[in-house]
């Protein structure tokens, strides 16, 4: 007895392995696996379980089966087969990305329709592609350039963009700085130009140019000499010299007579200078020479008159010449005649004599 029960137990025991080494088959469709405690098949998350499902910074979508990819701009529209639709909540916009496609998905009467964000549209492809909006008619008043998923607009030089950000306004560069033009700005649509006063020309863009009217235009007569300054010109007479003096030279007046001309200077010579406005000061502005040199000859030079403002100063620069500096600043329009005279001494022959000359000073009224 006791052997028969230990051969059935091992016929048991053999019965027992047989049965658990048959196999179980269950099997479900691609993208779905069998949940063992559900007793059913349950749809696989490829989103979670596929490494980089999607590529190039596409979001993956998981779906019944499968997934798909769709930009991260893109909306989903959900549509049954009655009216309802739902949409899904809206992506937070990111960077423009290379347009992706997102064909639609159907499962069971759902369909799956891709929308782009503004600024993309979908093309035959199904792909999200940019919209040119300055092509044909945009709000650009003037200048529109297109970018991913937008436009900007601009405007043209000389111009500005309002704060509607689409129409122009014209820029008024007058309004910048006061050294736009060296003597006035006047302001243009899109543009400004600088004006120069009377007797002036625009040089260039910003800067006035003396217009010598002596080489063009003047109303001199033909016993007068034109004499140009800046801003304007004067008529001199040609021959400047009165009794007892006759014109010997160019701008030269001699005494004939000694006796006559006791107590003048023997010679007069004029000459005619030009300077701007509120010149800056000191200023070296003319210079005075001998025009003989003897030996044992001393000169000494001074400003005889038309220096009763205390505008200029004599500087001696050697024995033959000296040097007419300017001290203080002066106005325009305004002449002044200026007396410089030269004494020579001879201290063998204890001979004395003087010459003189006369400085016409013009003075502009402009500091150009």
């Amino acid at each position: 007895m006791l052997r028969l029960y230990l051969c059935l137990g091992v016929l048991l025991n053999v019965v027992v392995l047989q049965e658990a080494e048959e196999p179980v088959s269950y099997t479900c469709t691609d993208g779905y696996a069998y949940d063992i405690d559900r007793q059913e098949c349950k749809d696989i998350n490829e989103c979670v379980t596929v490494p980089d499902a999607c590529k190039g910074g596409m979001r993956c979508i998981n779906h019944f089966g499968g997934y798909f990819c769709l930009p991260q701009n893109a909306k989903i529209i959900i549509s049954n087969d009655n009216d309802d639709t739902t949409v899904a909540p809206v992506v937070q916009e990111q960077p423009p990305v290379a347009p992706a496609p997102a064909l639609p998905v159907r499962q069971g009467h759902t369909q799956i329709t891709m929308q782009c964000s503004n600024g993309f549209v979908v093309d035959e492809l199904n792909y999200c592609r940019d919209v040119n909006e300055c092509e044909g008619s945009h709000p650009c008043q003037q200048l529109c350039y297109n970018i991913m998923g937008s436009f900007i607009c601009q405007c043209e030089q000389g111009y500005e963009l309002a704060s509607d950000q689409a129409s122009c306004q014209d820029i008024d560069e007058c309004a910048f700085s006061s050294y736009m033009c060296q003597w006035q700005c006047i302001n243009k649509l899109g543009s400004y130009v600088c004006a120069c006063p009377e007797g002036y020309q625009v040089q260039g863009n910003r800067m006035c140019q003396d217009i010598n009217e002596c080489e063009s235009v003047h109303n001199c007569n033909e016993d007068e000499m034109c004499w140009n300054y800046y801003g304007g010109f004067r008529c001199y007479p040609r021959n400047p010299c009165h009794e007892p003096y006759v014109k010997t030279g160019e701008g030269r007046c001699s005494c004939q007579s000694s006796t006559v001309c006791r107590g003048l200077p023997p010679s007069i010579v004029y000459k005619y200078m030009s300077i701007s406005s509120e010149r800056s000061v000191p200023a070296d502005i003319f210079q005075i020479q001998a025009t003989s040199m003897y030996p044992n000859m001393h000169n000494t030079f001074r400003v005889k008159s038309g220096n009763e403002g205390g505008e200029f100063f004599l500087r001696r620069s050697s024995n033959f010449s000296a040097m007419l500096v300017m001290t203080k600043p002066l106005t325009g329009p305004r002449e002044l005649v200026v007396d410089l005279e030269m004494i020579t001494h001879n201290s063998v022959s204890n001979y004395r004599s003087s010459s003189l000359l006369r400085l016409t000073i013009v003075v502009g009224p402009y500091a150009f």
